[in-house]
């Protein structure tokens, strides 16, 4: 084999194992809570807050993260605790003396130790509204006195392009989809039918006019993965499927079924429903862009390969062996959330 035939399967194999090597820490992350905390600050008075602390609960234990407010900060009430199924929710009222807390420092002790983002949702007196989100790198937030207009879009397309980054079963789907597109007009069509499908269900459910259960549609999900992904192998062979010759249909169908898992994603927040309308477009706005970039990084991927010419069996190897990679992770998913309801 020529030189250029071997870089080229080299190239394949790296392809190939970094796919399913990403796609294989999936497992690991999903026996993590991954589900963010909330905090809520509603200011009452020159000094005075209202306080709703809530952190959510795996398997009976509740998110090491404990709340730090500054030193000049005094309980008014004592924190009132509420179990919930999914979490524990704590309310009490504080004051701040030295002019309140606008310019101060609020810490969550523990944060960068886990793999949970906190939502800060800050109300003043004067009306404004500021929504943070938090990151393990970054366990603090500094109260701003007037927060920008802009704080909840960044925070919210923020949000959905790391929840839609870190959906390795979402991205899977996306990269069968790909696979499948036979030209660039059908992959524009197909990408366009799956957004404009995950976008309606999406809108439906987190405006409360759906409600289906988050574990049977995460099981639902993967099964899609599945599906897509013995198509693939039955196009290869040369059979005929509805899949390849409309591939947009089948985009469309499974992505209703996928918004109702992005819906999860803001229904884990438990927003107040003032905040609701912006916080979905803004979040929608970055599960599309960070879709886009991932296409974009596979796109990016092929086109590196192409660069070096090959033998046609090896692309074609190369291909079988993701789509079975893929329908392996998706099975396992299956069978897992299966077994988890």
């Amino acid at each position: 084999m020529s030189r250029r035939g071997v870089v080229a399967i080299s190239l394949w194999r790296f392809i190939i194992g970094a796919v399913l090597a990403v796609f294989a820490l999936a497992v690991d992350a999903a026996a993590h809570e991954i589900r963010p905390a909330y905090l809520q600050i509603d200011q009452t008075g020159p000094t005075r807050y209202t306080v709703v602390w809530r952190t959510p609960v795996l398997s009976g234990m509740r998110l090491p993260v404990v709340l730090r407010f500054p030193e000049s900060v005094r309980n008014v009430t004592p924190p009132a605790e509420r179990d919930l199924p999914d979490s524990l929710v704590e309310t009490r009222i504080i004051e701040a003396a030295d002019g309140g807390l606008a310019g101060k420092r609020v810490e969550f002790v523990g944060l960068q130790a886990t793999i949970t983002n906190v939502l800060v949702r800050v109300h003043l007196l004067e009306g404004s509204v500021s929504t943070t989100m938090v990151h393990p790198s970054q366990p603090w937030i500094e109260v701003a006195s007037r927060p920008g207009r802009l704080d909840v879009a960044k925070t919210f397309i923020a949000h959905g392009i790391e929840h839609i980054l870190i959906g390795y079963d979402h991205l899977l789907f996306v990269l069968a989809l790909m696979f499948i597109a036979r030209d660039w007009r059908a992959l524009l069509l197909t990408v366009t039918a799956f957004t404009a499908a995950h976008s309606i269900t999406l809108t439906l459910a987190t405006l409360g006019f759906v409600n289906v259960p988050g574990p049977p549609v995460e099981a639902a999900i993967a099964f899609s993965i599945l599906l897509l992904a013995c198509e693939i192998i039955r196009i290869q062979s040369g059979q005929a499927s509805l899949t390849a010759q409309r591939p947009w249909l089948v985009a469309f169908a499974f992505g209703l079924l996928h918004g109702l898992g992005f819906a999860g994603a803001l229904a884990d927040l438990a927003l107040p429903e003032g905040d609701i309308p912006l916080a979905l477009l803004f979040f929608n706005v970055g599960v599309e862009i960070g879709q886009l970039m991932f296409i974009a990084a596979v796109i990016a991927a092929v086109g590196l390969v192409r660069l070096v010419r090959y033998p046609p069996v090896v692309g074609r190897r190369a291909l079988l062996a993701t789509t079975y990679g893929i329908g392996t992770m998706a099975a396992f998913w299956f069978v897992e959330r299966l077994a988890a309801f």
